[in-house]
């Protein structure tokens, strides 16, 4: 490794270890209030903007397992912020719903992240926002093409 490449290791490292974990605390840190972690909230959240969905439909939407939305939905289950209700036509699938106390922590939640990425809009603009944006879906989706990293 040439010393350039060797001195942006070092500094894509520190990139990550002083802000990419802060991002991930900006956006998780309103759900932690409620006992949830984001991906908890967001599967509520999924559930607050969409009738009659499947954990099944969750699991598909997210493009991961079944047991690893079924975790999730463990938890949200024993704080009450969800029940399930069997099908009409299929009693075998559970359909999820939010109970009162879940549409007020959905509510709540939302309205914390919301306010924060209002604030972060407000500080950097939409311009800049909207390029951070497409650079990480642009190197997330050509480094997931590429997830074999051999050592070469």
């Amino acid at each position: 490794m040439s010393k350039s490449n060797a001195d942006l290791l070092k500094e894509a490292i520190d990139v990550y270890l002083s802000s990419l974990k802060y991002l991930d605390n900006f956006v998780s840190e309103p759900a932690t209030k409620y006992g949830l972690s984001f991906e908890q909230y967001l599967i509520l959240h999924t559930i607050a903007e969409q009738d009659n969905v499947s954990l099944m439909d969750i699991a598909s939407e997210r493009r991961v397992t079944r047991s690893a939305i079924s975790r999730q939905i463990k938890v949200l289950l024993q704080h009450d912020y969800i029940y399930q209700k069997p099908a009409e036509s299929d009693r075998r699938r559970l359909y999820l719903h939010l109970t009162p106390t879940g549409k007020e922590t959905e509510k709540k939640v939302n309205d914390l992240i919301t306010a924060r990425f209002d604030r972060w809009i407000s500080r950097y603009g939409d311009e800049k926002v909207k390029a951070i944006l497409q650079f990480i879906r642009v190197f997330a989706a050509e480094e997931m093409q590429n997830t074999t990293y051999a050592s070469k």
